[in-house]
């Protein structure tokens, strides 16, 4: 790059300090502060709604969660397919806009609906179940369009500096969401939640001009672009799981993950229901355990989740938290209290975020394309709130015919398998990684 060039969008002597610390070059610094305010933005608007999602769930009864859950994986089968229609249609620059633009409209409609009938149980229940698939594919559109803009190189220096922004996101949004539920209530909090999400059709209007602006830069010795639209089917995803047996154990690992989590998420909700009767406080209590596991979340992923896979592989990222679960499940059948349950599912939450998430997306590192975009795409939608729907009518079997305790007895059984689980897939990715592409 010549000197010109580094003196090109974002020169000057503040953007040449923050390119030596971020580890961009000066031109890119503009665009490396957009994404960061992209991501911090989007999660900031998502994270806001988790605690009043909750909240809602339990407004709508703990013994009908299961059929929220049974909705939700109804929706996203709906969904799934008319979203891969669309985006198989529209250039990627256009489908986030798009998205976003219709989820803000949809967002507002809840606020108006919530303002005049804040009590209003189907609202709740529908919105529940809104956002439960929204969050599916706003994110991934995000990182859909950042892919489009930004080269290999690029990707690899740039993307962790963004990243960064969609943990600080997760970690202002709860803080937020219980800070202002008390004064605005949940319609206001929906509205506010709008505005964030509008304001990051701002940071990418202002990231698309400059790609065109130092395109001639940026593209030299680039890669040819990835296709403009995004293609394939969910059914061709299902269908190369059914034909692999490396797909299948992640598969049925997400299932008993989801399983676990929807026995330890109904617990919760059954917990804070009893403890905390005022919506008000539900939500400032969904808020700060959402809070707190970001703070932890980000702690870790900066400093052990890197070193952990390198020293011990992924199979250490995959077994951890099962065998953490096996323990706090246990603990819950003894002792189903508050603290208990608020212990067990920060450790739940912050082990899956900074450790079995990382290690499933290396799980498809190696594999080829088609693998990776449609195998993955069905394991993360589909098989993911699937699992979810046959958990959550498991769970209510298990208290019909037994009782609630017998749920954490159960909890530990599926997390024990699912530590095994993890165990195979992880020395077959750690010990054998040529398996991963024959298996396909």
């Amino acid at each position: 790059m010549t000197a010109s060039q580094g003196d090109g969008a974002g020169g000057g002597v503040p953007a040449r300090g923050l390119s030596r610390l971020i580890v961009a070059r000066r031109f890119e610094v503009p665009a490396v502060i957009g994404g960061f305010l992209l991501f911090f933005l989007l999660f900031t608007s998502y994270f806001m709604l988790r605690p009043v999602r909750e909240t809602f769930g339990i407004a709508g009864g703990i013994d009908n969660l299961q059929w929220l859950f049974t909705g939700t994986f109804v929706a996203t089968l709906l969904v799934v397919p008319l979203y891969g229609w669309v985006a198989s249609r529209t250039p990627r620059r256009r489908l986030l806009p798009i998205l976003y633009s219709v989820s803000a409209v949809v967002m507002a409609g809840f606020a108006i609906s919530l303002a005049f009938d804040p009590q209003n149980i189907w609202v709740a229940r529908a919105f529940y179940i809104w956002l439960s698939v929204f969050n599916l594919f706003v994110i991934s559109v995000a990182w859909s369009l950042m892919a489009d803009l930004f080269e290999r190189d690029q990707a690899h220096r740039l993307f962790g500096q963004m990243a960064a922004g969609a943990s600080l996101g997760g970690l202002a949004g709860p803080i937020l969401s219980g800070i202002l539920v008390g004064p605005l209530g949940a319609s206001g909090l929906l509205f506010l939640s709008t505005g964030i999400l509008l304001l990051t059709l701002l940071c990418v209007r202002y990231l698309i001009g400059w790609r065109d602006r130092v395109g001639p830069k940026a593209d030299e010795g680039r890669e040819p672009p990835a296709p403009d639209r995004i293609g394939g089917s969910i059914w061709a995803g299902l269908t190369l799981i059914l034909r692999s047996p490396y797909l299948l154990l992640i598969a049925g690992f997400v299932l008993l993950l989801t399983t676990a989590s929807t026995f330890l998420y109904f617990e919760q909700a059954r917990i804070v229901e009893a403890t905390f009767p005022d919506r008000t406080r539900q939500t400032q209590v969904f808020a700060s355990i959402d809070a707190a596991v970001q703070s932890i979340t980000i702690m870790i992923q900066i400093f052990f989740t890197g070193r952990l896979a390198k020293r011990l592989g992924v199979t250490a990222l995959l077994v951890a938290v099962p065998v953490t679960m096996m323990f706090g499940f246990g603990l819950l059948a003894f002792a189903a209290t508050f603290p208990v349950l608020v212990a067990a599912m920060m450790v739940r939450r912050v082990g899956e975020y900074a450790l079995v998430r990382p290690g499933r997306e290396m799980l498809f590192a190696g594999v080829d394309i088609e693998t990776k975009y449609k195998a993955k795409n069905a394991i993360d939608t589909v098989v993911y709130r699937g699992g979810d729907a046959v958990a959550g009518w498991l769970y209510t079997g298990i208290v019909a015919l037994l009782s609630a305790g017998a749920v954490a007895i159960a909890g530990a059984i599926v997390a024990a398998l699912w530590g095994a689980v993890g165990l195979a897939i992880g020395r077959r990715h750690d010990c054998k990684p040529e398996s991963r592409t024959a298996a396909m």
